[in-house]
């Protein structure tokens, strides 16, 4: 039986990519050591995902509760199942640039040393497999602010005739801006994936992504805009908004599109070290304004809200992702969730049990 590595399995796109290709036919091995409670708590806690999982897939999902910053304990997990191991998905990181200024070891070790150990893992023992590295626009800093913007009621907009006027694109530079050390560990992993690519001739991609969003998130303040957003309007929980006035403009993809674009890539795998930026591109972006006011509709309830004037450190003013490049390599690929308030509204269906609301 083929396997299907994936890391970060009860997060959301890991869990996501598991249901996937089990419902497939893939066996799936499952790493998830749910360091996300030891970054944001217990609200931030994968747990209830691993064991949904666990419940439903019972043997077509094996689930690995390994570091991996452990390079000797990713090793044997690889030396183990080899050459049937046909995909990597690697999902599992530390994902917040302000939490990466509290403990920068701990962020470098999992996001950049953790890919390292699977990438030569891969290399080792299973060689001809896809590697999918699920990377983040932060790796272009905060030169997206550098971008000519336009001010209207709701929103910043790319002033009309720029070449990103339609979304970002990979040959936006990486260099000489501010990262944030979250985004300097993703970059550092990033190339890493390239370079194994490209200097060992693997089938090794990049997708750098907007915001990746939907029902199985454990949202938290600084990580999962939108799926945080819908948890705070539905439990009454107060929100904060940082900077730009409200008016910061992201582009949303949700989960089952991240991962249908995923298997197009392993279906007809490029080597080399591909790079694809991937979110919901200019169909599906929101400011945070405007994501206040679809949820508050979506739910018919109020949102209780702050505002800091004071922006996050090398946050972005306006991201959206040029799908181009993508949508060139695989014109199959097509975007189930085009619009933001299909997404809002799925989580909010699927989640108004866990979060125990009434509406």
């Amino acid at each position: 039986m083929s396997i299907v590595i994936i890391t970060g399995s009860a997060g959301l796109i890991g869990s996501e990519a598991t249901e996937f290709y089990t419902k497939a036919g893939y066996k799936v091995i499952g790493i998830d050591n749910n360091m996300r409670e030891t970054f944001f708590g217990a609200e931030g806690s994968t747990v209830w995902n691993r064991q949904r999982l666990e419940a439903t897939l019972g043997s077509k999902y094996e689930h690995y509760n390994i570091d991996i910053r452990n390079q000797e304990g990713v090793n044997e997990l690889f030396a183990k199942y080899g050459s049937d191991i046909s995909l990597i998905i690697h999902t599992a990181a530390q994902p917040s640039h302000d939490w990466a200024a509290r403990d920068p070891f701990t962020d470098f070790g999992v996001n950049a040393n953790g890919t390292l150990n699977l990438l030569e893992a891969t290399r080792q023992h299973c060689p001809e497999a896809v590697f999918i590295f699920t990377s983040t626009n932060k790796v272009y800093g905060d030169r997206p602010n550098t971008l000519p913007l336009v001010e209207s009621d709701t929103r910043w907009e790319v002033a009309a005739g720029h070449p990103f006027e339609n979304g970002i694109s990979e040959e936006m530079s990486v260099d000489q801006s501010m990262h944030s050390l979250f985004g300097a560990s993703k970059l550092a992993a990033d190339v890493l994936v390239q370079e194994y690519g490209r200097y060992f001739n693997m089938k090794t991609v990049c997708f750098r992504g907007g915001v990746l969003s939907g029902s199985k998130q454990s949202g938290v303040q600084l990580h999962g805009f939108i799926n945080y957003l819908v948890k705070c309007v539905m439990t009454g929980t107060p929100y904060t908004i940082f900077g730009y006035k409200g008016k910061q403009v992201r582009d949303v993809i949700h989960s089952s599109d991240v991962i249908s674009a995923f298997h197009a890539f392993f279906e007809r795998p490029r080597r080399g070290g591909e790079v694809y930026n991937l979110g919901g591109g200019i169909a599906s972006n929101v400011s945070m304004l405007e994501a206040i006011q679809l949820t508050e509709e979506i739910s018919g309830r109020k949102l209780s809200y702050q505002y800091v004037d004071t922006a996050r450190a090398g946050d972005h003013q306006w991201y959206v992702s040029d799908l181009t490049k993508f949508q060139s390599h695989y014109p199959e690929w097509k975007q189930q969730f085009n619009h933001i308030r299909l997404i809002i509204e799925g989580i909010f269906e699927e989640n108004k049990e866990r979060w125990r609301v009434t509406v």
